[in-house]
């Protein structure tokens, strides 16, 4: 791709390098065409469907009869809140430990679960690997967050079925975010997207294997990435899916509720590269999962935030291109030293990994 065929939505504003996007002949992403077509489904119907799943699961007993993956966030406690007292189920929080957590972060986790009243596992990784883990998806994919990620995906399915919970919960689809619209219309996630990985993970460009026999890590240390194999969620019929499929997702609206009923609380400050205060402000290394993206792909998290708006009716597309001149090239300084403090690097070393990772049709350099 060179810099002619870049190109925006006509309707929000994201752009074409990012991952699975297409755009109609208006000019429209997937995302936006999703969103056009949320307001002709029949939310009743979905209402009744969910209502009739969980009626099927629901316990008698006082057992967990579903599992919520929760950070503590606005979407999370949402989910889990609405199940609890709404819907008359039992949910277990499960929290994948972020890398560093903020103070808010914290604040907002404990709130969800004294305030909330919701139970919850925190679920924390072997802490020297996962730093390692964190340094070498930096350093080879200029992707901090690779390790996060996968362990993020798979500790509802794996809990859930430690603890036998016949349901495992999450917030709203990616179709929200512009990957395939066709996954919205099936609520359940397939069994395969949680393959035991063994021979398939590669984290920073590497295999287990490989990590195995340039470190003195053992394989019993990677056990907190490794998925619940495909064959135990079918045996076990754990259902795996989204409550976006069920309930017409709106952020903002999540966060309302959330602040009322978890005692959610948004940032006293906007977030740097954006102009938001309350999403994805528990770890200090988010900040930086979203600046590598801007160089890798030239979308900050100014034209996440603001896309996401524009698409939902909260401000305008003229609105949003001024938030993102203003917002999206700001460098995240206010954890930079506990970055590089948690993958052992030093600054020469952060700025070579990040310039080599500069896409040329995105980029330029002109007098240094």
């Amino acid at each position: 791709m060179n810099s002619s065929n870049l190109k925006w939505c006509s309707n929000c504003l994201a752009m074409s390098t990012r991952n699975r996007i297409s755009f109609d002949e208006r000019g429209f992403c997937n995302a936006c065409r999703w969103m056009e077509k949320k307001k002709s489904l029949d939310w009743k119907a979905r209402q009744n469907e969910l209502n009739n799943l969980l009626n099927d699961h629901r316990s008698n007993k006082g057992e967990f009869d579903c599992l919520v993956p929760c950070s503590g966030g606005k979407d999370g406690s949402y989910v889990a809140h609405n199940l609890k007292h709404k819907y008359n189920m039992n949910p277990l929080t499960v929290t994948w430990a972020p890398h560093l957590y903020t103070d808010i972060g914290w604040k907002n986790f404990t709130n969800h679960i004294h305030i909330g009243g919701l139970d919850n596992i925190l679920f924390t990784p072997n802490g020297k690997l996962h730093r390692y883990l964190t340094k070498i998806a930096f350093l080879n994919l200029l992707h901090p967050f690779q390790p996060f990620i996968i362990g993020q995906k798979n500790v509802g399915p794996k809990i859930a079925s430690k603890f036998n919970i016949p349901l495992v919960i999450y917030g709203e689809n990616t179709a929200e975010y512009g990957k395939s619209i066709k996954e919205n219309y099936d609520p359940l996630m397939p069994a395969k997207y949680f393959k035991n990985p063994k021979e398939n993970i590669y984290i920073g460009k590497k295999s287990i294997d490989e990590i195995i026999s340039e470190t003195k890590f053992e394989l019993k240390d990677f056990e907190s990435y490794m998925s619940v194999d495909e064959s135990e969620i079918k045996k076990k019929k754990i259902k795996v899916f989204h409550l976006g499929y069920f309930h017409k997702w709106d952020p903002q609206e999540m966060y309302y509720y959330a602040s009322e009923n978890t005692g959610f609380k948004a940032n006293t400050e906007r977030t740097e590269g954006s102009y938001s205060k309350y999403a994805s402000i528990d770890d200090k290394i988010d900040c930086f999962h979203y600046y590598t993206m801007f160089i890798k792909f030239g979308v900050g998290r100014a034209s996440f935030d603001a896309a996401q708006e524009i698409r939902n009716g909260k401000i305008t597309r003229e609105e949003g291109i001024n938030l993102v001149k203003k917002y999206d090239e700001e460098f995240p300084k206010k954890y930079f030293k506990d970055f590089l403090e948690y993958i052992d690097i030093d600054e020469n070393l952060f700025w070579k990994t990040v310039d080599n990772f500069r896409s040329p049709h995105i980029w330029e350099k002109t007098d240094g």
